[in-house]
């Protein structure tokens, strides 16, 4: 019998190829699990996929008790709805446009390397949160080997540019170089057909910082020329707040993330704190977030939202949209 194996598996089967961490590989093993039609076709690939899901849990419950591990800083454990990594230049700031966008506090001063270990902090967007990581400065001879392994493993990548700076287009040249070494593919640029694929196609967005001391525009245009072609632009100043609000709902919708409200029968749906998929998610995808259990079980769902009409029946393999509000039933 054929497995007649859906989109959405395939589609989480080869982001397993591509993961690099132990959490990542477990995420994406259970959504693949969650994912796969249930049939005697699949039951190989049913008992395979719980047998690696169980080495991968077996593995995590011996690190953990195995106690601290040494201090990885290409490692930055992803928190929120997603993780954006900013990279640039010495003085560029960095720091302060995570300072400006997020509760964290990084060390700001007007003398470079000010920065020496990655720093996270929680930008909020609406009802959710998105992690901005803040890194040791990208300078000719002196960057950091962790950061290609940090934007490598990140959902997304923001390359800060000072503006007024003399030397744009060897700052662009250096970043460009991290996005090399971390196998780092723009999602905006057309991917050549001879691509590796090893290769990680991700969100990348460039940010020309200072904009207040650019009031015409003509340094944001010298930036923006500077960069790889085909790279979204965004002008703000981190120090006076503009374009800071402008940025935040970019920052979202790029990371390719849906929120959903999850409802129990008979009740209202918590509005406050949706659960965060990734952009073509299910109803099983859902019911794996709530519990795994529940994602073998699921057999329909309500929905409020997209639907054609509040609370319309659906299947398991339903493709959620942006704020659904869903009523799992197994």
């Amino acid at each position: 019998m054929p497995a007649n194996l859906t989109p959405q598996y395939k589609e989480a089967e080869q982001r397993f190829r591509h993961a690099t961490s132990h959490d990542e590989k477990l995420e994406t093993l259970r959504e693949m699990l969650a994912l796969l039609p249930k049939h005697k076709g699949t039951e190989k690939i049913q008992a395979d996929l719980r047998h690696r899901i169980a080495k991968l849990e077996e593995e995590g419950e011996h690190a953990r008790r195995a106690g601290p591990q040494r201090f990885d800083p290409g490692h930055v454990r992803r928190e929120g709805a997603g993780q954006w990594v900013l990279i640039g230049p010495p003085n560029a700031g960095k720091s302060a446009l995570v300072r400006a966008l997020t509760h964290a506090r990084p060390e700001v001063a007007a003398y470079p390397f000010t920065t020496r270990v990655p720093l996270p902090g929680m930008m909020p967007f609406e009802d959710v949160q998105v992690q901005l990581v803040d890194t040791p400065a990208v300078a000719p001879h002196h960057t950091e080997p962790y950061l290609a392994n940090l934007v490598h493993s990140a959902d997304g990548v923001l390359l800060v540019l000072d503006v007024t700076s003399d030397d744009l287009e060897e700052s662009a040249r250096e970043l460009v170089s991290v996005l090399e070494r971390g196998r780092v593919w723009p999602e905006d640029r057309l991917l050549p057909p001879d691509a590796p694929t090893f290769l990680q196609v991700k969100p990348v967005l460039a940010v020309g910082n200072k904009c207040d001391l650019d009031p015409d525009g003509t340094f944001a245009a010298l930036a923006r020329d500077s960069i790889a072609p085909g790279l979204a632009f965004h002008s703000v100043s981190a120090e006076h707040g503009a374009g800071l609000e402008d940025l935040r709902p970019v920052l979202f919708r790029r990371l390719g993330r849906i929120r959903i409200y999850a409802k129990e029968p008979g009740r209202k749906p918590d509005l406050e704190k949706p659960f965060v998929l990734k952009h073509g998610a299910t109803v099983q995808a859902l019911a794996l977030a709530v519990h795994k259990e529940l994602a073998e079980r699921v057999k329909y769902a309500r929905i409020w939202g997209a639907a054609r009409f509040d609370g319309q029946q659906v299947d398991r393999e339903h493709v959620l949209s942006d704020r659904d509000v869903v009523e799992l039933h197994a």
